[in-house]
């Protein structure tokens, strides 16, 4: 292993740190979780989000490690892929994607920001 990966790792960790209670302070400081469509591993299309991220996924130090990287990895994987609905996504939808991009996720894995 090379310090240069482990290094990248290392700023994306810290500035998760001090993203996570920033984006909080805007309204993601619930309980809310993650849908990573646990029934089918590798949808072929998206379902919208229920939820908005709640504290497992913004809390800094208080983070749930394991639901941060499923809802990373969900993202890294299928975040391009249509909705079901053929709906854009909704309000709910751009806030999960873009806790993924202040989390350090490829912004090019996920949808750009639209504003309505």
């Amino acid at each position: 292993m090379t310090a240069r990966p482990v290094g990248r790792s290392a700023v994306r960790y810290v500035l998760a740190l001090v993203a996570a209670p920033l984006l909080a302070a805007c309204g993601g400081a619930g309980s809310g979780s993650f849908d990573a469509q646990p029934g089918t591993p590798s949808p072929s299309c998206l379902q919208h989000q229920r939820q908005a991220p709640g504290i497992k996924y913004t809390g800094g130090e208080k983070s749930d490690p394991r639901a941060v990287l499923e809802m990373m990895r969900f993202y890294t994987a299928n975040g391009t892929k249509a909705f079901c609905d053929g709906k854009p996504p909704t309000d709910t939808d751009r806030r999960w994607t873009e806790l993924y991009a202040a989390l350090g996720g490829d912004a090019s894995h996920v949808p750009r920001p639209t504003r309505t």
